[in-house]
């Protein structure tokens, strides 16, 4: 009885500091953590022809702004800001 509650014991205290753990989150300014370019998701939704234009334009135009507040956030200017900026509008749109 005493190795039961013992060990239900050490379980309860395990999983609760495993319950406080927090989850590891992305670095900052890293483009919305593993989600789809515009190119897959366009492949995706199998558009072509005029709806493809559509989307990848506006698509591009959501991917600068954002990145252009991540790099503002990091407090980037000059060369620093359009290096970031191309790499992160190219992780976003896709190749």
């Amino acid at each position: 009885m005493r190795q039961t509650l013992l060990a239900a014991l050490l379980c309860a205290i395990t999983a609760g500091a495993l319950a406080q753990t927090p989850p590891a989150s992305p670095p900052a300014g890293a483009p919305a953590a593993q989600s789809p370019t515009c190119k897959s998701q366009a492949a995706d939704k199998k558009l072509a022809g005029a709806a493809l234009t559509s989307f990848m334009k506006k698509c591009q135009t959501d991917a600068t702004a954002s990145c252009n507040t991540a790099a503002a956030d990091k407090k980037l200017v000059g060369a620093a800001k359009s290096s970031f900026t191309k790499k992160c509008l190219a992780d976003a749109v896709g190749t």
